[in-house]
């Protein structure tokens, strides 16, 4: 009986440890309800899920790169300098199909960038991707001299649009999440994320080019990033410079909440975008009961430095476990 109940016990921890952040997700939309009636409402629900649109896609990005062992903190600069760029160009030549274009190469050229430094001159991906974090956004203010682009026309469509009663932005983030979790679930090229950033020198020694998968994991960002400049610069109606200010901070908040490891190896798709909706809804709750500027910044911050403490408290109390 006692061997029973102790198996019955260890699949039900089982379950909660491999759905805990569903469960979270679904207490936290509880508490929020409550907390406040205008939560729980579809207006409510449906602007929520357009705002983190672009976190989510960014998010995607991180996903991967933190898989691999490595990070980015450019892609809110990034977008500033794609978006500025992407709307320049599409004043010029009225076409989403050529705004979308310029829109990713330039997020594929300073994702490439990143990916140079990383794998052929060796730079930890923090001080390569805070390098070009600075490049782009000098970028976008030269560009544009400091001043916001406006009378962007249709451009706006693809941010502020709808189909029925579902908005674009969140249609192409469905489409993006399910075009990443086949990757990285199914592909050659997902399953040597994880082993390159589970172990750098054993996915070498058995063929795996790690700075080729490092670099296609970077540019894989590039092309998430430059389909978020467009869609962002879409849905404030304007080619803003300083425009994502901060963006990585939530995207890499969404990500090691939704379960990606900071040590690499570790992640899933699934995990990030509920790891995204979290802390959407967090944000949304504090501006609906009114929370000052000043405190939601220190939330955040709370946040990021207690998911980063959990993750190395699990890495190390799973590596005490093999060790015995």
């Amino acid at each position: 009986m006692e061997k029973q109940g102790g198996t019955t016990f260890n699949k039900a921890s089982n379950i909660l440890s491999k759905y805990s952040i569903f469960f979270i997700l679904i207490i936290f939309i509880i508490v929020c309800s409550v907390a406040n009636p205008k939560f729980f409402t579809a207006t409510n629900l449906i602007n929520v899920l357009r705002q983190q649109s672009v976190i989510i896609m960014l998010a995607l990005g991180e996903m991967v790169l933190i898989i691999c062992g490595m990070l980015d903190l450019s892609c809110g600069a990034v977008i500033a300098f794609a978006g500025v760029l992407s709307v320049a160009a599409y004043k010029a030549v009225p076409n989403m199909f050529v705004a979308f274009g310029v829109g990713i190469a330039v997020a594929l050229l300073c994702n490439g960038a990143s990916g140079l430094m990383v794998t052929k001159f060796k730079t930890p991906p923090f001080i390569a991707t805070l390098a070009i974090q600075t490049i782009a956004r000098g970028g976008a203010l030269f560009y544009t001299t400091g001043q916001n682009i406006y009378e962007i026309g249709q451009y706006k469509t693809v941010g502020q649009g709808s189909v029925g009663p579902v908005p674009i932005p969140v249609i192409i983030m469905l489409v993006l999440f399910g075009i990443m979790f086949f990757i990285m679930r199914y592909t050659r090229f997902g399953r040597s994320t994880y082993a390159v950033g589970g172990n750098e020198e054993a996915a070498n020694a058995s063929g795996i080019k790690v700075n080729s998968i490092k670099m296609k994991a970077y540019l894989l960002n590039g092309v998430l990033v430059g389909i978020a400049a467009v869609v962002f610069m879409s849905r404030v109606n304007g080619g803003l410079p300083n425009g994502a200010q901060s963006y990585e901070f939530d995207a890499l908040t969404a990500t090691i909440i939704g379960g990606t490891s900071f040590s690499g190896g570790v992640g899933t798709a699934w995990g990030t975008i509920i790891g995204a909706f979290i802390v959407g809804f967090l944000n949304n709750i504090m501006n609906l009961m009114s929370v000052n500027s000043y405190v939601q910044q220190i939330v955040r911050g709370v946040i990021i430095a207690g998911a980063v403490m959990w993750d190395i408290y699990s890495k190390t109390k799973q590596t005490h476990k093999k060790s015995r």
